[in-house]
């Protein structure tokens, strides 16, 4: 179970930012059917959730999109760029809370404009991303580690990560 669960530290940039464009045509997906053909496409929020979810209990293993990421799309887009795991863990894990609360609001409580609206927030930070290499998530835990709210010793090789220039492809 150990082998499964966990998350890589350091990450590959580009499967990440591959994963986030995943993500985006994913995202544009749900929301595009969901407000022309209805809120019942709104179950693909549940698609969604289990990929974010999956990525931070085990980072790629369990997610068909990471897997696809790492093996298929990241090898053909050059060597391997190498950036601290724990920062991108947490932005999986943003990203799980916005799609859990859009299942929950659409399927629990019928709030489907709520949930369209995390929705297009998510598609808006994995946009970010995947085009320009900026993650919301990574610069939040940045500035959580500045602040002392998560502990120096939990990326020791992101203590300045909110001053990180995004990557370019």
């Amino acid at each position: 179970m150990a082998q499964i669960l966990g998350f890589p530290n350091p990450v590959n940039e580009l499967a990440a930012r591959s994963v986030a464009a995943g993500v985006v045509l994913l995202g544009v997906t749900t929301l595009a059917l969901s407000l022309a053909a209805g809120s019942g496409w709104l179950w693909l929020t549940v698609v969604l959730a289990y990929g974010f979810v999956a990525r931070v209990l085990a980072g790629p293993t369990l997610s068909p999109l990471g897997q696809f990421a790492t093996r298929v799309v990241a090898p053909r887009l050059g060597p391997a760029k190498l950036v601290p795991g724990p920062p991108k863990r947490f932005a999986q894990a943003v990203g799980a809370a916005l799609t859990v609360a859009a299942v929950l609001l659409h399927f629990g409580f019928g709030a489907d404009g709520a949930a369209q609206v995390l929705v297009a927030c998510l598609i808006g930070a994995a946009t970010l991303e995947s085009v320009f290499g900026l993650c919301l998530g990574c610069t939040a835990f940045g500035y959580l580690m500045k602040v002392g709210l998560v502990p120096a010793e939990t990326c020791a090789a992101c203590a300045d990560l909110s001053l990180r220039a995004p990557q370019p492809i």
